[in-house]
């Protein structure tokens, strides 16, 4: 059929046209067996363990020429699972206990695991649930003798297509692929951030619909609003040629830019920072150009451990993203973990309902040994830099009293025991709880910044899952519900005389930079790649004509009104 249109989930911006090829992965059908010999069986898997480790220490080699330290730090996490004894270890416990062959309790373990990272309700997290189906369906694949899909068959100018793919799957595309569009996978998966990286439009989520692309068709896909077109006419595709030189021609210019500060068209400075996730990012976040970090997760030291991290863990891992900075703010937040995150060596009980349950702020404020450990780290590593810390899921004042108490507590303490600590830190909260955006006039009075993050905040204004695709359709962090939250937010910022900051996926979007700074942010942080572009964004903002606009927005019916006004402004 000519131009027949299919809708998925932008998650890498672009536009692409080229032939599809279909990634088919090759079936695993395991066997549950009775062994014998438990020590055999414990000897071939750890040989397979073996084989895998060799592969991903070459990927990982091969990712860091390409595209560097930030990406090929995604295979760290692969190979840390290969070492982890809840992973592995778990593994062969079960062949000596339960007698099962390897790959029946690989694929059991495996599924464990990425069940539990997917139930997750951070983004970034659940994400992890596909590194570990990435590491369990290697080991599978060689326990079984299979081989894989055989990559070296992707021209120049393909389009991949493929149910999942994973960042491993990602990582060995040969220079030249035009784009990838996928049944499954969120904005937040490996295989988007690598592909965002690889400056690879992207569209993932498209369902069942992938179905309707056969191996050969053309494929016009728009990485930003999630669009497919399957064998394009003469006029779409000479249409979708152009603007994909046009956007080509706009990335080079904002690239050559980016290490300039941003200020509107009439001198307001807007700061442009990066969201990160281990020390690993720090060098894409820099050469991108980011003056700081707005948003540095912590949950990467509980989760790639098999034991609550030390003070001392801690202290390293932070003192290296404050360095690496100077005199520029990290923003790190505290440990946004909790209830639906059944870390291996926590005994955490199971809720009914997670997304609103005991996590972030109110897990460590109920657990005060493990959440003093972190702040005592964080005064310790504030000498080095100029930290900022920011506590997550607040929804009252009575929370951010106990926290900033705790902190004067640890404070004390290092003190007392002749430890030097930052002289002074910036103490603020994230505003991603609906409550807090609606009181942000009493929070506000008792922090030194406020950042919203609108990746939750959406999530529970709208009632919709950002990562299910059943609503998708929901979840769309410009619905004016949404911004008149984070206006509610940035009058309260304003009127006590504090920073008002953005560091959800909304705050990246360079077509929405204008609004935000219209409804008042002074910060935008966002991932290393988006830095550019939305730089570009800032200097060609009047602030005037911003709060006209950001005034014109909230007034709007829906997320698709003020999208289509977004889209008018910038045309």
């Amino acid at each position: 059929m000519i131009n027949q249109s299919i809708q998925g989930i932008g998650a890498a911006a672009g536009m692409a046209i080229g032939q599809a090829v279909i990634w088919r992965k090759e079936e695993t059908e395991v066997t549950v067996k009775t062994i014998t010999d438990v020590d055999a069986e414990e000897k071939r898997l750890q040989e397979v363990v073996q084989t895998a480790r060799e592969q991903l220490q070459a990927l990982r080699q091969t990712t860091l020429e390409r595209m560097g330290e930030e990406e090929a730090g995604i295979f760290d996490a692969h190979l840390a699972f290969l070492d982890d004894p809840s992973y592995i270890g778990e593994m062969k416990t079960r062949i000596h206990d339960q007698k099962k062959n390897a790959e029946a309790v690989c694929q059991q373990v495996t599924d464990e695991m990425a069940g539990m990272l997917a139930s997750l309700d951070d983004e970034y997290m659940r994400a992890r649930a596909d590194d570990i189906r990435d590491v369990g369906g290697r080991l599978l694949l060689l326990l079984l003798g299979v081989e894989p899909f055989d990559p070296t068959r992707l021209e120049p100018g393909s389009v991949v297509v493929a149910d999942e793919l994973t960042p491993s799957d990602t990582a060995q595309f040969p220079p030249g692929i035009a784009g990838m569009v996928t049944a499954r996978g969120s904005k937040t998966a490996h295989a988007a951030i690598m592909a965002r990286t690889l400056g690879i439009p992207a569209v993932l989520g498209l369902g069942a619909s992938l179905d309707e692309i056969k191996e050969g068709d053309t494929i016009i896909l728009d990485g930003e609003s999630g669009a497919v077109t399957l064998n394009p006419d003469d006029a779409n595709r000479r249409q979708a040629e152009a603007t994909i030189k046009q956007q080509q021609e706009i990335r080079e210019q904002a690239l050559s830019q980016a290490n300039e500060d941003a200020y509107t068209a009439d001198g307001k400075r807007v700061q442009v920072l990066a969201n990160i996730g281990s020390p690993a990012d720090v060098d894409a976040a820099l050469q991108n150009g980011a003056e700081g970090v707005g948003l540095f997760r912590t949950e990467f030291l509980y989760l790639e451990n098999d034991h609550w991290p030390t003070e001392e863990e801690q202290y390293q891992a932070y003192r290296k993203v404050l360095e690496a900075f100077a005199d520029k703010p990290v923003v790190i937040r505290t440990l946004d973990i909790g209830g639906d995150k059944d870390l291996p060596y926590a005994k955490l009980p199971k809720e009914e309902n997670p997304f609103l349950g005991h996590r972030a702020i109110r897990f460590c404020l109920a657990n005060p040994d493990i959440f003093k450990t972190q702040l005592r780290a964080l005064l310790r590593a504030g000498v080095h830099g100029d930290l900022w810390v920011m506590f997550p899921m607040v929804e009252n004042l009575s929370e951010v009293r106990q926290a900033k108490s705790l902190l004067s507590e640890c404070r004390q303490e290092l003190e007392l025991a002749g430890i030097e600590v930052a002289a002074s830190i910036q103490i603020g909260i994230m505003i991603e709880v609906p409550a807090a955006a609606v009181n942000a006039d009493q929070l506000a009075k008792e922090v030194d910044f406020m950042s919203i993050g609108t990746n939750d905040l959406t999530q529970y204004t709208l009632a919709a899952d950002r990562g299910n695709e059943l609503v998708a359709h929901l979840y769309d962090a410009a619905h004016p519900a949404v911004l008149r939250l984070v206006k509610k937010t940035c009058d309260a910022a304003h009127e006590a005389g504090i920073i008002a900051g953005m560091c959800g996926e909304l705050a990246g979007d360079p077509k929405m930079t204008e609004i935000l700074v219209g409804l008042g942010l002074h910060e935008l942080s966002m991932s290393a790649g988006a830095i550019p572009e939305v730089k570009v964004s800032v200097r060609q903002v009047s602030s005037n004509e911003a709060h006209q606009l950001a005034d014109e927005v909230l007034l709007a019916e829906d997320g698709d009104q003020v999208r289509a006004i977004a889209e008018k402004t910038n045309s």
